[in-house]
């Protein structure tokens, strides 16, 4: 399936289902950040009551998320204590940080699941989904049920169900940059087992930031989703089926030129300019389906979880973000991704409780990843090293004796990637009173293989000092391919104690420990890195290479230690969580780029690395119709051993991991005696994070800052408007940092905008 063929057709269904319908009033009116009590049962794996469980965890109740206008799970990160998902480059990027982890690429720290089907790529994190019931983020591992890249947690996001909602739902936003989104869906019920809704949303924004290369604006953007959810339901017997498509196209990465540490280097004139001269742009077509099926025999249920996912994305980037033409990067990705995981579990009742499950997946990737070097890139990057260096009497010059070629080289390089795993699990829970033990096991096994191939067919002269003598025109013909081949197995254990200190369960503390790890594999960006050292090394300036050495890298693992506790009073006017962690990690996964000069990005393994901290969220109502929201979380997270470079960086913070997370909201109600209108709610949230480390040297930092935003709300029995603005300060503040080439660039976070919002429910 071709991503721009397929795009427009979908866009015109999009439109044409966003007539159906939307509304706001019949969820369950939860007004609290970190747990609710009782919820429709649709989780597989987990507890129906997530504050009885040994886990830090907040859950963002459906009308939370209404009223915050949140359609995609990026929007809630800053309510989260100890969570960051900066919201930089294009949507490709979906980089998650928990507790001082978390890297920019390739895999992730946290997994994702949507009505119980995991999310087989990150790529995919970043995605609006509609007519959200609820989200669960589970803090610490999570690796004993979820396995790989759940070492910072789980995010769990359930949507909808036409069996317990029906109806029609409208929804329309409009507000600064020409920013808008409409979406629809339609719940129905067909007698008492079987429901079915459709859903669709579509939105477009101009941009926020401008290339002043072309005075374009260099963020617009336009996605769109459709989703179809099945639902059945006979006696013991549960069937889930979703099927969901999405696409985006979109501008992206204003990254701003803030100067260079070299001062032969640096350019003034760029000086907090966004200015590039080749056009950047990330697409992305998604399908994926998840089919769920439960059986309850009495004693015990059974599960299956069956999900396949298709993406093609499509990336292209100007490497440099400079105006010159250095080099450029177009890259192409198909990914198919099949699962399958049986659950069997106990029911939730009796001294002893136990869950056991296998788990497959297979993942089969094809990517294209052509560079092309310009004139500049040539120059600069090849020709002055190779002059400077070769101690050849004459100079070189790329192309042929007559100049031509020497304006563009391309560096190709094509991946086919199999990554296949196979695990089986296990937790047993003993009850005792008012004391819970819980023990988990997880032996998880991970084959990764890549076959590469990369080509290189170009040709440079050397023209020798004495005129005498003629030019000779070299070739170079560079046809490279392997199959590389990693395998992975991981034991992954558990434990907790918790106890009850009263009758009715408010109130618990826990104790937990467990071991968590991401998953290794191979640096597919540094293949132009790898093509531009065998160029030089052929042109008679020898850099040491090993190709597995600069692409493979390790697992990470992390052992985890917590104590924390879920409060609350009996009529529910106060509830709170706390947790302390410590966590020890090994063979860190960051995100670096080997020296100034360099193409490519590279992950690399940090030696060794610990964390601690704490955090705490509570609700509090303050008066009836007044609610006060808060969390805060302090991470402190250092090396304890890495070396890069030479240089050793011990006892420095990991970089893109914030110190200090917040997030405080004020909700005021106020009840109208009309006929058109029920309530006014007035909300002000202030969210922020900080102090953020940008590199290993922490000389570059974004110090703590706060956000200011507020709403109003207008609510009658089928309908509500919100006045919105967030940033309302307009704080200026970055959200990423890094160098290149021996630049430094930038990425400022959105300024102050304000818009409204209507919604509208038929029933």
């Amino acid at each position: 399936m071709e991503l721009y063929a397929k795009k427009y057709l979908l866009v015109g269904a999009l439109m044409f289902v966003s007539l159906i319908a939307y509304a706001n009033e019949n969820e369950p009116q939860v007004d609290t950040l970190i747990a609710v009590d009782r919820v429709q049962i649709t989780a597989i794996k987990q507890g129906s009551e997530l504050r009885r469980e040994a886990v830090a965890a907040s859950v963002l109740s459906g009308r939370t998320l209404e009223m915050q206008g949140v359609s995609a799970v990026k929007d809630v990160m800053t309510d989260i204590p100890n969570l960051f998902m900066p919201d930089y480059g294009s949507r490709t990027t979906s980089s998650i940080y928990v507790r001082g982890m978390g890297t920019r690429i390739d895999q992730p720290v946290v997994g994702m699941n949507v009505d119980n089907v995991p999310l087989a790529d990150k790529n995919l994190y970043d995605t609006e989904l509609p007519d959200i019931e609820r989200i669960e983020f589970l803090r610490g591992p999570q690796a004993t049920l979820y396995g790989r890249n759940t070492m910072g947690g789980v995010i769990n996001v359930y949507t909808l169900s036409p069996l317990t909602y029906q109806g029609v739902r409208l929804r329309a936003d409009y507000g600064s940059r020409n920013s808008f989104r409409v979406a629809a869906s339609t719940y129905n019920r067909l007698g008492e087992k079987f429901g079915f809704s459709v859903s669709a949303q579509y939105s477009h924004c101009d941009g926020y930031w401008r290339n002043s290369y072309d005075n374009s604006l260099c963020d617009k953007e336009n996605s769109g989703n459709f989703r179809t959810k099945f639902q059945y339901r006979e006696g013991a017997l549960s069937i889930d089926n979703t099927l969901a498509f999405s696409m985006v196209e979109q501008g992206g990465y204003p990254y701003q030129y803030i100067g260079s540490p070299n001062p032969d280097k640096h350019r003034e004139e760029l000086v907090g300019k966004i200015c590039y001269n080749e056009p950047c742009s990330y697409a992305r077509l998604a399908v994926n389906d998840g089919l769920s099926i439960r059986y309850d025999f009495g004693k015990f249920s059974l599960a299956s979880i069956t999900s396949y996912q298709y993406m093609n994305d499509k990336m292209h980037i100007d490497n440099d973000f400079l105006p010159e033409y250095y080099f450029t990067l177009e890259q192409r990705k198909q990914q198919h991704h099949i699962a399958e995981d049986f659950v069997l579990r106990s029911k939730e009742e009796g001294v002893y409780r136990w869950l056991v499950g296998v788990n497959g997946f297979f993942k089969r990737e094809q990517m294209q990843a052509p560079v092309t070097f310009g004139a500049t890139g040539i120059e600069k990057l090849i020709l002055d090293n190779i002059n400077t260096h070769s101690g050849y009497d004459g100079e070189y010059r790329w192309g042929d004796s007559e100049g031509n070629g020497g304006d563009e080289m391309l560096l190709d390089s094509r991946f086919l990637t199999h990554n296949s795993g196979v695990a089986a699990y296990h937790r047993s829970d003993v009850h005792l009173g008012r004391w819970r033990l819980s023990l988990g096991l997880r032996l998880d096994y991970e084959l990764v293989q890549m076959l590469y191939k990369t080509d290189a067919n170009t040709c440079y002269t050397t023209f020798p000092s004495d005129v005498s003598k003629s030019p000779t025109t070299i070739p170079i013909n560079i046809s490279d391919s392997e199959v590389l081949s990693r395998g992975f197995l991981e034991f992954l254990p558990s434990f907790s104690v918790s106890v009850d200190l009263d009758d009715i369960g408010r109130n618990m503390l826990y104790l937990s420990a467990s071991k968590g790890y991401k998953a290794g594999g191979f640096n597919t960006q540094m293949f132009s890195e790898i093509l531009q050292r065998r160029l030089q090394n052929k042109m008679g300036l020898y850099r040491e290479m090993n190709v597995e050495e600069l692409c493979a890298y390790n697992p990470e693992h992390s052992y985890n230690l917590e104590l924390g506790g879920h409060f609350g009073t009996q009529d529910g006017v106060f509830t709170a969580d706390a947790a302390l962690f410590y966590i020890e990690c090994l063979d860190q996964q960051l995100t670096i780029f080997p020296d100034e000069n360099s193409t490519g990005r590279m992950m690399t393994n940090a030696g060794r690395t610990r964390s601690f901290g704490a955090e705490v969220s509570a609700t509090a109502r303050l008066a009836k119709t007044l609610v006060l929201r808060g969390s805060y979380g302090y991470t402190n997270a250092k090396f304890k051993e890495f070396v890069s470079g030479g240089v050793n960086y011990a006892g420095n913070y990991i970089p893109y991991a914030p110190k200090n997370s917040l997030s405080l909201r004020l909700m005021q109600t106020v009840p109208f005696r009309s006929r058109w209108i029920d309530r006014m709610v007035l909300s002000v949230g202030v969210t922020g994070a900080g102090r953020i480390y940008w590199n290993e040297a922490n000389d570059v930092s974004q110090p703590l800052y706060a956000l200011l935003d507020a709403s109003v709300r207008f609510e009658g029995q089928k309908w509500a408007v919100d006045f919105w603005c967030k940033n309302a300060t307009n704080t200026r503040y970055d959200v990423f940092y890094f160098e290149s080439m021996g630049n430094r660039f930038l990425q400022r976070g959105r300024p102050v905008s304000g818009g409204v919002r209507v919604m509208i429910n038929i029933l």
